[in-house]
């Protein structure tokens, strides 16, 4: 593996050096061949791997390799350069590798035609538990690109343009994370099922909608954005307004890390590791609140504006809070506040935090006829079969027994009607 200059300490680094003495001949070991044969079915079968399990294992190795050359490229493409021409020569020798045929290894293990399976790999099903679909796609097609590069020079086009349109390593092929304290450096890891919700899904809030996309267009293009407040009533629609922003603008670079309160001491730790990186991120921080005792808010506020140091370019902070300023607040507030010598100091502490979010959306909720439009929407969207009529006489009576108006309250209402459909088409 010494004789590759920026490809090497891979996360299957292992299986890669076995794999290429068994291809090179350098390794004529039947055990070596089956453990690897073995491997390449197990990652198959967690990638959702299909056709040449070699020719998906490189293009995989490729997809999920940070180093300078694959992080220069990332959402830009090749830049060019000594760079450039450094990574030629990895390439070069990676397509010679992939190039070997992969069906001459049952020499090592006569008459079990276990690589000639391989080489044409058909999985029971084509699902994947580590990405989705669309990304776990694209590794296929990257495979299939380097198969047709007819030298080194088409390889590395293939890989450049994957780390362009994708990026590369856990930020290139995950759209959203979360954080796990190791000590001082917090570790950022992937959430392999995200949501799929989209603005469509969110009926109504349109006003407020726009607000969030404007910003976070702007934020995406590199001009002035805003830190941003959504709040409001519970189940209007904030946090799955969040999930929709990042569904819409994953495909151009928008990066999501969810984040919270007893987590806020690794903010620092987190802006460090990102901020180099070629995509934005949105630090997202759901159903933000403070009660009176706890002191994380005045950390926050620094790390959003007011430290020593600047916030990255490629960040900002996405909040959604049932709690117009955050922090609560009690009727013996005011009763300490007349017996402190400067109560306006005390005021100001409590909504300098919320003035540190540049934009704040309300979402409220919807009045009775909004709400109704809300589940006659829903119910055509999900094809529910029932006179509207009655449809709305049984709405009104389930919010009024489930948390009141709001849209999840609607949403609700109509998986409660698919979820007994069955029953009453039996009877």
């Amino acid at each position: 593996m010494g004789k590759y200059l920026l490809y090497k300490n891979m996360q299957h680094q292992q299986l890669f050096d076995d794999m290429s003495g068994l291809l090179e001949k350098r390794t004529q070991d039947a055990d070596t061949a089956c453990a690897c044969a073995g491997q390449l079915v197990q990652l198959a079968s967690e990638y959702g791997f299909a056709g040449n399990l070699w020719h998906c294992f490189l293009a995989f190795c490729l997809a999920e390799h940070e180093n300078a050359y694959s992080k220069s490229c990332e959402i830009r493409g090749d830049r060019g350069g000594t760079l450039s021409l450094l990574a030629r020569q990895d390439f070069v020798l990676l397509k010679e590798l992939f190039g070997k045929n992969l069906a001459e290894l049952d020499r090592l293990t006569p008459g079990s035609h276990v690589w000639e399976a391989l080489a044409d790999y058909q999985p029971a099903d084509d699902e994947s538990r580590i990405f989705n679909h669309r990304v776990r796609d694209r590794i296929l097609e990257l495979a299939a690109s380097l198969e047709q590069a007819e030298d080194g020079e088409q390889f590395q086009q293939a890989a450049s343009e994957f780390y362009r349109e994708f990026g590369v390593g856990r930020f290139g092929l995950n759209k959203a994370f979360r954080i796990r304290d190791e000590g001082a450096e917090a570790r950022i890891e992937p959430i392999v099922n995200v949501e799929h919700v989209s603005f469509q899904d969110i009926v109504g809030y349109e006003l407020q909608k726009q607000k969030l996309i404007e910003n976070t267009e702007a934020f995406l293009k590199g001009r002035a954005a805003n830190n941003v407040l959504l709040f409001g009533d519970a189940g209007t629609g904030k946090s799955s307004s969040i999930k929709a922003i990042l569904n819409a603008y994953y495909p151009q670079g928008l990066r999501m890390i969810e984040v919270y309160k007893h987590q806020f001491h690794a903010l620092s730790s987190i802006l460090e590791q990102v901020q180099d990186r070629n995509y934005k991120f949105i630090i997202y921080m759901d159903d933000l609140s403070f009660e009176e005792s706890e002191l994380e808010y005045k950390y926050l506020k620094a790390i959003i504006e007011g430290g020593l140091g600047r916030r990255p370019a490629n960040v900002l902070i996405y909040a959604t809070s049932n709690r117009r300023h955050l922090i609560r607040e009690k009727f013996s507030d005011k009763q300490e506040r007349d017996d402190e010598l400067h109560s306006n100091d005390t005021v100001q502490e409590k909504l300098s935090l919320v003035a540190r979010f540049g934009v704040t959306i309300y979402y409220g909720s919807p009045s009775k006829k909004e709400f109704q439009e809300i589940v006659r929407i829903l119910a055509e969207k999900y094809q529910v079969e029932m006179p509207e009529e009655t449809l709305m006489t049984e709405a009104v009576k389930w919010e009024l027994s489930h948390g009141g108006l709001s849209g999840r309250t609607a949403m609700q209402f109509i998986t409660h009607l698919l979820g007994i459909a069955p029953e009453a088409e039996e009877a």
